[in-house]
């Protein structure tokens, strides 16, 4: 049997379950009518499951006061060197829903396009596969339909779809002409009514904080998803914050890490204020993942692409009512970012491989199955 050929049966296989439990009886005991997928630009799976890097802790890769940051972030015991960089991801992530990637512990993910870098990523996350003629980050509207999109053509989420992104080439991503829904990034303004005092002074923030020509700050980007959030209630909602990768391409580890647990911050605050919501509570999946890895030493970790292998490896995190609370997963069979798009749709009770034939499966732990 061809090598190709194998790996599509596997595949195959392996989706069964997964597919299984769309249906009837499945979608009558799913819980989750909502899913928020938050994404942090390059964050690497080294942070993730080990918190701080004792070798990037250095004047050398920006930290200008490295004592300080141990006494932020290092512990001697790894387990707890990453609940200090990241706590709502260990204390309520890690032990209500499940965590992959860990390549120490057995569990890999990782991206199929090959590239390695943002627009690539994003689009096989978003899409479940990759396209060789994603091999850029320009503002080229992409070609292919995400699932957002996909999910926003169907009439029990029409008008309930909405993303938000640091990023200013997410419109791109998401060919937002077409696709029909809100997809605010970069400075852009969110101009939405209803637009709340609150709301207009965020915007102004925004206007007036340019670092990075093409991306803005995360906490404004975050903020203006959480008050869409509370004044819209959509079901299906995308959130990107990009400071991890600019910091680490900036050579700025300590920036890196703050930036890295204020994203644990605002996913915190995002699950909070979801429970506190009738829309919301008990009936929402979250699903936080990256775009793509980074090096593995004190050079490379500012840096990811094609050449540099390393940077193909990512994590995956999933919490909502119709997951399993496995926590840290360990000797799991591989999974790829591809499959994030279908999981996404399966949660909703939707079957995304069998409209987009060529996106990954859904991870079937995460479903139960």
């Amino acid at each position: 049997m061809p090598d190709l050929t194998r790996r599509k049966l596997v595949r195959m296989l392996a989706a069964a379950p997964a597919l299984a439990s769309l249906s009837a009886d499945a979608q009558a005991r799913r819980q989750t009518r909502n899913v928020f997928l938050v994404m942090t630009d390059g964050l690497r799976w080294q942070e993730v499951f080990g918190g701080a890097d004792e070798r990037l802790i250095s004047k050398e890769n920006g930290v200008s006061d490295p004592d300080s940051l141990r006494r932020e972030y290092w512990r001697d015991i790894p387990a707890a060197r990453r609940e200090a960089l990241m706590p709502f991801l260990w204390s309520t992530i890690g032990q209500k829903g499940q965590i992959f990637g860990n390549r120490a512990a057995g569990s890999e993910v990782s991206v199929s396009n090959g590239l390695n870098f943002s627009y690539p990523g994003y689009n096989e996350t978003l899409c479940g596969f990759s396209d060789p003629r994603i091999d850029s980050n320009d503002k080229i509207a992409n070609p292919n339909v995400t699932v957002f999109e996909w999910l926003h053509q169907k009439p029990d989420f029409r008008g309930r779809v909405a993303a938000f992104g640091a990023w200013d080439v997410f419109p791109f991503i998401f060919n937002a002409k077409r696709a029909g829904f809100p997809v605010n990034a970069g400075y852009d303004p969110l101009t939405t009514p209803p637009i709340s005092p609150r709301l207009e002074f965020l915007n102004q923030l925004k206007s007036e904080s340019k670092v990075w020509d093409d991306e803005a700050f995360d906490v404004f980007t975050f903020h203006t998803a959480l008050e869409y959030v509370r004044a819209h209630t959509p079901r299906v909602l995308f959130l990107s914050l990009g400071e991890t990768d600019e910091w680490a391409h900036d050579g700025k580890y300590a920036a890196y890490l703050y930036s890295a647990h204020r994203v644990d911050q605002a996913i915190a605050q995002l699950w909070k204020t979801a429970q506190t919501m009738r829309e919301y509570r008990d009936r929402t999946t979250l699903i936080f993942t990256c775009d793509h890895g980074r090096g593995d030493n004190a050079v490379e970790w500012r840096s990811h692409g094609r050449k540099i292998p390393d940077s193909k490896d990512i994590w995956m995190a999933f919490l909502g009512p119709d997951t399993p609370p496995l926590g840290e997963r360990r000797k799991t069979a591989p999974l790829q970012q591809n499959q994030v798009a279908a999981t996404l749709a399966a949660v909703l009770g939707e079957d995304y491989p069998a409209a987009v034939a060529k996106a990954g499966a859904p991870v079937a732990d995460v479903l139960g199955q």
